[in-house]
């Protein structure tokens, strides 16, 4: 457990409280950093991309949620579901499936589409039409939905979030990815997690495991592994991607057909009859 979640929760450092909500959509594109020619999905959102959605709902700026939302003052775990399932059965699913969507469009990078008036004001116009039209290849998730646990190291935090989720208020539209792939959010309450002492003996999860090295292989329950950003912190760059870079990556193994994957080494806790692993 990070040294940082002593600042909310009891004495041995973990928060007592998790947040627990599932979002979902009929499309989702989380795109991979390894990928230029086909525009590819990673199948899990990344931790940074959960942490963006929160930040969303929770009303925080562009670069204002960094300190909130980094590994040592924050846990998330992800656990991928069918949508429209009864949030009761806490019954994992298979990853989404995808499928290739071409897109034809036009940039909306550079300069070209920013005018300055004499008073210094920034507007933005549209992209000129006449110029060359790039066709790209999205790959998408079709009804992308995971159950989300969140807990947070700062009590404000936690009750700014809690108080949009509880009131069915988002500050700033969820997304699942792309701005255009709009997503629901149905809140579950809040739950106390409780640590499960596994021992030596594997153990049956629900959701993702940020630890693939402890996961049991097995042939029967095929699972897959993907490595995304964990998490990231402000900087002072200028320029159209600036403000932010990745400073650790995170590899996530993941039932391919909604099996439990079974662990050794995770730290396992169970929020609402469900075992997850925190990240």
């Amino acid at each position: 457990m990070q040294s940082e979640l002593q600042a909310y929760g009891d004495g041995d450092g973990t928060p007592t409280r998790c947040l627990s909500l599932t979002v979902a959509g009929p499309w989702g594109h989380f795109r991979r950093v390894d990928g230029n020619t086909v525009k590819a999905t990673y199948r899990l959102p990344p931790r940074t991309t959960v942490a963006g959605l929160l930040a969303a709902i929770a009303g925080y700026e562009r670069d204002g949620y960094y300190d909130v939302f980094d590994r040592e003052r924050s846990d998330i775990a992800i656990q991928p579901v069918a949508r429209g399932a009864d949030p009761d059965d806490g019954r994992t699913a298979a990853v989404p499936r995808t499928m290739n969507l071409p897109e034809i469009s036009l940039t909306t990078s550079g300069e070209g589409m920013k005018a300055v008036n004499s008073r210094g004001t920034v507007s933005v116009r549209y992209p000129d039409p006449t110029v060359d039209r790039q066709r790209s290849n999205y790959e998408v998730l079709v009804d992308p939905a995971y159950r989300i646990d969140v807990r947070l190291a700062d009590g404000d935090a936690y009750e700014r979030l809690r108080d949009r989720l509880s009131t069915g208020r988002s500050e700033y539209t969820p997304s699942l990815g792309l701005s255009e792939f709009l997503a629901t959010i149905r809140y579950h309450g809040e739950f106390t997690p409780e640590r499960v002492d596994t021992g030596d003996d594997p153990i049956a999860v629900h959701s993702a495991i940020p630890d693939p090295d402890g996961v049991i292989p097995d042939p029967d329950h095929p699972h897959g592994v993907e490595r995304s950003p964990g998490d990231m912190t402000r900087t002072e760059a200028t320029g159209e991607f600036s403000g932010r870079k990745t400073t650790e990556y995170l590899r996530w193994a993941y039932s391919k057909r909604g099996d439990l994957l079974k662990t050794r080494r995770a730290d396992v806790h169970e929020v609402g009859g469900r075992r997850v692993v925190f990240s």
